[in-house]
């Protein structure tokens, strides 16, 4: 049970609550009627009391704790807790078109002062593409997805080597999966490695409904991957870490880094159950605040590979760690290695 002190005291017949005061500074005109309370700009309705002094201390100091603990408790499983580092700071915002450029769909493509806006219609979807391949490195971008029926359609970021390796290639995916009314987007993730496309599809997803909606804002998603791991993050809240456990389960190819919006109504919502419904378009996906260093293929071996914690040789902290196994607890949908209908010799990295 999380400890709470609180500050209370009657204003215009509304009580207010802190959690961050000490108990011995309250000050309370006794005797008084409990009525709404605020908590955490949460109206509380409050059953109306009228205490003397001797039964306060007592029956509605214990009636306070409840209700604060439960309120406490019902915040924090919604909102994951503070990972305590943040590496989208650690890199510069990288202009649209120094470190992009259009891969297909320019006629539904517009730019506004660094500020990507690509859409799907009956007619083509858009993507782009980074000019410079990697070997490693922070790839982040806020995006802003489509609000209401969105079924069939993918908008994604992600990292690929498709072009280089036709049918043999390597990838690592953070793909939003469109989405019914009155249903929340899925965030999938994914990674692939020599061989997915036009040979044995090894998927190795893991799925999540994110804790916010969003299409109302512009949220912060990343891929971090260096020869040791790959993280997934979301407002710098790590979701995901896949760890290089061998050679074969590990994509060590240089890369470049993708984004797209485009019709796959037959797998993206509920196994293409629901199709994409033109008479809703455009589709349309925003993007802002692109990131993208790290080390190319042509920089320097001793290219120092970037890390998702302050800990220079990789990893996460106690708290990094913490708050993506809250997300995972509260908030995933799908993990590949906890699937019995998949065949978990194709994924070795699932064992123990």
């Amino acid at each position: 049970m999380p400890s709470i002190s609180l500050f209370f005291g009657l204003t215009d017949g509304v009580m207010r609550v802190s959690n961050r005061v000490n108990l011995s500074s309250c000050v309370v005109p006794l005797p008084f009627t409990l009525t709404p309370c605020i908590y955490n700009s949460i109206i509380i309705q409050l059953p109306a009391y009228t205490l003397a002094y001797s039964s306060f201390s007592f029956m509605a100091l214990v009636t306070l704790f409840a209700i604060l603990f439960f309120m406490a408790s019902s915040s924090n499983a919604y909102w994951p807790p503070s990972p305590g580092y943040w590496p989208s700071s650690k890199f510069r915002t990288v202009n649209f078109y120094t470190g992009f450029r259009n891969l297909w769909g320019p006629q539904h493509q517009g730019i506004n002062q660094n500020a990507l806006t690509i859409w799907l219609d009956r007619t083509s979807g858009s993507g782009f593409k980074s000019v410079r391949p990697f070997r490693s490195g922070y790839f982040g971008a806020s995006i802003k997805l489509h609000p209401g029926y969105t079924a069939g359609v993918i908008t994604s970021f992600y990292l690929s080597n498709n072009e280089a390796h036709p049918g043999f290639h390597d990838e690592v995916d953070i793909e939003f999966l469109g989405t019914t009314f009155g249903k929340p987007y899925t965030l999938q993730t994914n990674v692939y490695i020599r061989g997915s496309g036009d040979g044995t599809i090894i998927g190795r997803e893991m799925k999540f409904h994110l804790w916010f909606d969003p299409t109302k804002d512009f949220h912060h998603y990343a891929i971090l991957w260096n020869p040791k791991e790959i993280i997934f993050l979301v407002d710098d809240v790590p979701i995901r870490r896949y760890p290089k456990k061998s050679a074969e389960t590990f994509p060590l190819r240089p890369m470049w880094l993708y984004g797209s919006i485009w019709d796959a109504s037959s797998w993206a919502t509920e196994d293409g159950k629901y199709k994409a419904d033109y008479r809703y378009q455009p589709f349309v996906a925003r993007y802002t605040n692109f990131k993208a260093g790290g080390c190319s293929p042509y920089a320097s071996r001793w290219c120092r590979p970037v890390s998702a914690s302050p800990y220079r040789s990789g990893g996460l902290t106690r708290r990094q760690f913490w708050a993506m196994r809250w997300v995972q607890k509260h908030h995933m949908v799908y993990n590949y290695c906890q699937d019995p209908k998949r065949d978990h010799r194709l994924t070795p990295e699932c064992w123990g």
